[in-house]
């Protein structure tokens, strides 16, 4: 049996078996726990801790924002 023989073939297999139905088994997690997160009218559950990382985020942000206004105006 030749090298091409013994390696082809099992990613033959492994490409045409293995990786759609793992590609297909992760979408569908994917959608179990964004389904779980969904509260309907487009609202979703999210951890408080990500809520205030993001609320933190916000404010840095309004800062920069605020800066970058106050060297503008001097221009």
């Amino acid at each position: 049996m030749s090298f091409a023989v013994a390696f082809f073939v099992p990613l033959v297999v492994f490409l045409s078996i293995v990786a759609p139905l793992w590609i297909i088994f992760h979408y569908i997690t994917k959608w179990k726990t964004m389904k779980k997160q969904d509260l309907g009218n487009g609202m979703v559950a999210v951890p408080k801790e990500e809520l205030l990382k993001m609320r933190d985020v916000a404010r840095k942000l309004a800062d920069r924002v605020a800066t970058l206004e106050k060297v503008l105006e001097q221009d």
